[in-house]
């Protein structure tokens, strides 16, 4: 049974990232085939450095996704610290209902929804090019919310209840027990809910398809309307630095997990 689980294991691992692993094989190529490897050259990413266009957006979804994540990540403790005051009952279970909704409807849903209230405010304010960089902050963070809100709820239920009321003793005020006792012991889950919205958002297509407008264009809104032709090459060698950088992005982040979990353990 060990080894079949560890075929199984390997399989499942090999479906998820051989696709990446040919991708970033191909963004050395020296040719511009998607099949046939000629040989080794960076003359991929050299040309995407000096594609103006798409740094630009690159640089867009890099904006987008930095600013939603951290607005998504206040706003969603915020709320994960209301919602775990609120006593077990119809009101908790109707909020938490109201909360996954974002994650359960289909994107296009949301999308289509946001693009009208968002049309709809442009009419009443008389405002013709409503659809820009708010809009497309707003709906990414609304997006990403429920994201954060689930991975700071169970830190918040692992706290004891008691760290808040001692600090409170020993001279707190309440908002200074929070930020100084409470803040640092949810602080894992607070990461990685920014986390997983700044991916979130850094990989959004349809919402920001739909509540976006042509002076502020994502990166897959972009290679999007490249499709319609033909991907370069080039876009290999820039999807293969986004994926090496979110890598590192989380290995730091494991990293710093471990060295503060010993560190507390030696406490």
């Amino acid at each position: 049974m060990k080894v079949l689980s560890k075929i199984y294991v390997a399989l499942v691992f090999i479906f998820l990232y051989a696709p990446i692993a040919v991708l970033i094989m191909f963004s050395f190529n020296s040719s511009s085939s998607t099949s046939v490897f000629s040989g080794f050259s960076l003359q991929w990413y050299k040309s995407i450095l000096a594609d103006t266009a798409t740094l630009i957006s690159f640089r867009n979804t890099i904006i987008l996704a930095v600013a939603s994540s951290v607005l998504a990540t206040v706003l969603g403790t915020a709320a994960a610290v209301g919602i775990d005051k609120f006593k077990k009952g119809p009101f908790r279970s109707a909020v938490l209902a109201t909360t996954n909704i974002p994650m359960m409807n289909p994107e296009i849903v949301t999308g289509v929804s946001l693009m009208l209230i968002f049309v709809f405010i442009g009419k009443l304010l008389s405002i013709e090019s409503v659809l820009g960089f708010g809009t497309l902050l707003i709906a990414h963070v609304t997006f990403n919310l429920p994201y954060v809100i689930l991975t700071v709820l169970p830190k918040l239920r692992q706290t004891d209840k008691n760290l808040s009321e001692a600090a409170q003793d020993l001279g707190c005020k309440p908002f200074s027990a929070f930020f100084r006792v409470v803040l640092p012991s949810i602080m894992p889950g607070i990461v990685t809910g920014m986390i997983m919205a700044f991916t979130l958002s850094l990989d959004d297509f349809i919402i920001s398809y739909f509540s976006g407008g042509p002076g502020f264009r994502t990166l897959p809104i972009a290679i999007f309307s490249m499709t319609k032709k033909r991907v370069k090459p080039d876009m290999y060698a820039l999807s293969a630095l986004i994926f090496v950088g979110i890598l590192i992005l989380l290995i730091l982040y494991n990293i710093a997990q471990q060295k503060s979990e010993k560190s507390e353990k030696k406490r």
